[in-house]
């Protein structure tokens, strides 16, 4: 009987194709890419190890010919593939339909080399019918969209390679550069930099509750006296605080006094109703989710991170729920607009589905890419109906998928916005509300929100029947203060958004972006928006200065453009890499760039401003962290403290607290100054100059221990820890108490026990010490820091290892027995799968040791 090879990405994609494929179909997964790109010195094939481009991996100078090597861990792997592929008749291609999944089988040709036929598969959904239609439709690989994609991944390794290096070598190591990365990391250190420079003002109205003759009361709000607009915040420059120039002779500013006198006046006027407007809107639905948006509003509904929206999004279209979830569509076939209209007819009624279907066009120019919007695969199945299969994040995005299908095929919500405006001749207040009179696709979706029922009722703001020239009692007026806020700082959906309407990467990548930039700590998260680092802000000066054309937003955005021309033929990849590595006409390539003079000083210094004395402060970013330096004085900057809270006020705070050690005397015993410092991780005492090890004493100060407060007798009693308690009569083994990272404890041999409440580091004794180091461990490394297993995950597909999750000292991790790999911030445990673990097992192979 004839068999045929069919080649996926991942194991749960494979699991689920074949159970639509007839007999004779074998399905295996390549488990990601099966050749890359060197990442270690290890990997480059010896022939080669000798070549000046060796470690680029790229031969920049014979036709950017990229050297592609097989990975130890996706050896085994390859030699599976390859004894299926000798027992077949036909090969099957079906990674997915975007330009990696379209270079993974590229590699796969190359690596295998199948005598047999090959077939391209290709479809958007995993669905019984999706799968046979490709299966009668088969096609060629796209070289085209090879090109593209090869030209990308050849681009964002000279970029990384060349330019990464500097960075160790003039700011500090571990860090990386990107073409999209880098770009990022900027647009979120220029919003920080609108933040520093941001001037707050302050400006006052008015608010009032009028009441109508049957004793109706409705709120307004100040808008205009003597014919002249009460001044508001978009009239304000952020950077002076001041009102626009324009806006100085047009608008009415009201201090403190101003507002409470002019209240006190109004109060007496007599009121009335002088207009009343009443106008129809509507609003329409949504288009059906892209890649950007899915992760957008998952970001704002459902508080999923960039990477854990897509992860998850992976399991549901890998399990055959969802459409493929890497698309910059918003088009819908007519099999799923006609679907979408039944279900909202069924659910709401005729009367929620417009006659004619609604189709949205989307704006990419590449047609390869431009597939289907996100939508729920063709049985949509209604949320309930998988509540006992999917976990609750599963479940949790699908509905949001599937709600947002539903609700872009229904009726447009519908009502009234009424405006009533009250004056006494000198003053004007509007009240503003609105009625919603059909709800439409509000029934279904509100963008936002989690309940559109409840969000229905929030979005009405119902004001009284009131005439023009009825009159109005004024029940209260208050005076009102405001300020202007600055711009807002990045969330991750915000961020999202602004580099999809930059033009910066493709949404795909975005996930994996936001990722990189929180693991190399140039960006941290605080109430859930992204906050620069000082590293970004020397990395972003550097790049700015030497590399500006490199994370310039115009750049990205035309080489996403030039991709999209490779992959439809109408630019040729080779030209393009000459241009950008080498340069062109008036344009300096990479190679040229990389040869500018750099001072590692300069670069590791941002400039904060002049004291009160004429002193110039800068920041500085040093090996164990930023800090402060004004001439010879030093203070670190708390980790905690954000850079736009960082003024030349609080330096010189800082500077005044911690520039430099504070001598508190002599130890009697040896004569050494005492000093109290401030350091990385906190303030300290430390013993001298230098020990007999070469290296003074430190010990840092008890909780609640303020630096300015610790006196000379204070300083030596911690300086006096370790303290020997005794001798343990059993073992004849000293028992030690110190207090350490995690606070007071005792110490005999090995074994460690942290201080109960009560207990006193200076004063415990022997029994107290021996009673605690014969109880039952509870914390330390070997009992809270003991490795242990949270969930066994599953064998290898490749090796057969056990795969494991394990709680470490540092946190949870997985384990195959040979490799570790932590798991990133904000990844829940909890949902952790088999694929999840092999991803990043595999990237941590990747990237060598540390």
């Amino acid at each position: 009987m004839a068999k045929s090879l069919v080649i996926v990405e991942s194991p749960t994609k494979a699991r689920t194709i074949a159970k639509f494929l007839p007999r004779g179909f074998v399905v295996e997964s390549s488990i990601g890419h099966i050749r890359d790109l060197p990442t270690t010195a290890k990997e480059i094939p010896a022939r080669y190890k000798k070549e000046p481009w060796a470690r680029l991996g790229v031969d920049v100078e014979n036709g950017f010919e990229p050297l592609y090597v097989v990975p130890s861990e996706k050896k085994k792997q390859v030699s599976k593939l390859k004894a299926l592929l000798a027992g077949a008749d036909a090969l099957y291609l079906a990674t997915d339909e975007d330009r990696e999944g379209e270079s993974i089988s590229w590699h796969l040709c190359e690596v295998l080399r199948p005598r047999i036929p090959r077939k391209r598969l290709v479809f958007h959904e995993i669905t019984r019918e999706a799968i046979h239609a490709a299966l009668d439709n088969p096609r060629d690989i796209d070289e085209r969209l090879v090109q593209a994609q090869e030209t990308r991944r050849i681009v964002d390794r000279l970029y990384g390679y060349e330019v990464s290096p500097l960075l160790w070598k003039k700011i500090a190591p571990r860090l990386s550069a990107g073409r999209v990365q880098s770009v990022a990391v900027k647009m979120i250190v220029d919003r920080e930099r609108q933040r520093q420079g941001f001037v707050r003002a302050v400006y006052w109205d008015l608010s009032a509750t009028f009441r109508t003759g049957d004793g109706a009361a409705f709120s307004a709000a100040l808008v205009e006296l003597g014919g002249k607009r009460i001044a508001a915040g978009k009239d304000f420059d952020e950077r002076t605080g001041r009102l626009r120039p324009g806006a100085q002779d047009s608008v009415v500013l009201l201090d403190e006094k101003g507002a409470r006198d002019l209240a006190a006046r109004l109060r007496d006027s007599q009121w009335k109703a002088v207009k009343v407007e009443s106008k129809p809107y509507s609003t329409r639905p949504s288009p059906p989710f892209t890649t950007s948006t899915l992760q957008q509003e998952a970001n704002r509904k459902l508080r999923f991170s960039t990477r854990e929206t897509m992860r998850v999004a992976q399991r549901l279209y890998e399990s055959g729920h969802i459409t493929y979830m890497r698309t910059d569509s918003v088009t819908l076939s007519e099999e799923a607009i006609s679907r979408a209209r039944d279900v909202a007819r069924t659910l709401y009624g005729a009367g929620f589905v417009p006659r004619e279907p609604r189709r949205y066009k989307t704006k990419v120019k590449n047609a390869q890419e431009a597939h289907e919007a996100i939508r729920p695969s063709s049985d949509f199945l209604r949320p309930e109906e998988l509540r006992a299969e999917l976990e609750d994040r599963e479940l949790r995005l699908y509905e949001l998928i599937w709600k947002r299908t539903v609700a872009c095929q229904m009726a447009d919500a519908r009502g009234q916005r009424i405006s009533i405006q009250v004056g006494d001749g000198e003053a004007l207040f509007q009240a503003s509300g609105r009625t919603i009179e059909f709800p439409g696709f509000l029934r279904a979706y509100v963008e936002g929100a989690d309940d559109p029922q409840a969000e229905l009722a929030d979005k009405e703001t119902l004001l009284p029947p009131v005439e023009a020239g009825d009159p109005l009692e004024a029940a209260g007026i208050a005076s009102k203060e405001h300020a202007t806020q600055p711009p807002p700082r990045f969330t991750e959906a915000a961020l999202v958004k602004e580099l999809e309407a930059n033009g910066v990467g493709r949404p795909s990548t975005y996930a994996a972006i936001i990722e990189t930039i929180l693991r190399r700590d140039y960006v941290s998260k605080q109430s859930g928006t992204l906050v620069p680092t000082f590293t970004a802000f020397a990395v972003v000066q550097l790049l700015e200065r030497f590399f500006e054309s490199l994370v310039d937003v115009g750049f990205t955005a035309e080489m996403e453009d030039d991709l999209d021309a490779i992959s439809l033929g109408e630019m040729d990849s080779l030209p393009y890499l000459k241009r950008f590595y080498f340069g062109g006409g008036e344009k300096e390539g990479l190679a040229n760039l990389l040869k500018r003079e750099i001072d590692p000083r300069e670069s590791c210094t941002i400039r904060l401003g002049e004291d009160s004395q004429g002193r110039l402060i800068n920041i500085r970013v040093g090996r164990y962290g930023p800090y402060l330096e004004r001439d010879d004085e030093r203070a670190s900057i708390p980790q905690d403290l954000a850079p736009d809270e960082l003024t030349v006020q609080k330096a010189e705070e800082l500077l005044a607290n911690g520039s430099g050690p504070r001598e508190l005397g002599k130890d009697p015993a040896t004569s050494e100054a005492v000093y109290v410092k401030i350091g990385r991780f906190g303030p300290y005492v430390q013993l001298g100059e230098n020990g007999s090890s070469g290296k003074p004493k430190m010990k840092s100060l008890l909780p609640g221990m303020k630096p300015e407060d610790v006196t000379l007798e204070e300083a030596l009693r911690l300086l006096s820890l370790p303290r020997r308690v005794g001798a343990d009569p059993d073992s004849g083994e000293d028992v030690i108490a110190d207090f350490g990272r995690y606070g007071p404890y005792v110490k005999r041999g090995s074994e460690s026990r942290s201080l109960a409440a009560g207990d006193d580091v200076f004063a415990i004794d022997l029994p107290r010490a021996l009673e605690l180091l014969r109880q039952e461990k509870t914390g330390g490394w070997r009992g809270r820091f003991q490795p242990r297993v949270l969930k066994e995950l599953g064998a290898r597909p490749d090796s057969g290892a056990p795969v494991q999750l394990l709680s470490g000292r540092y946190g949870p991790y997985v384990s195959d027995g040979e490799t570790r790999a932590s798991l990133p911030r904000g990844q829940d445990p909890d949902r952790v799968s088999m694929e999840d673990a092999l991803e990043l097992l595999e990237k941590k192979k990747a990237a060598g040791p540390a």
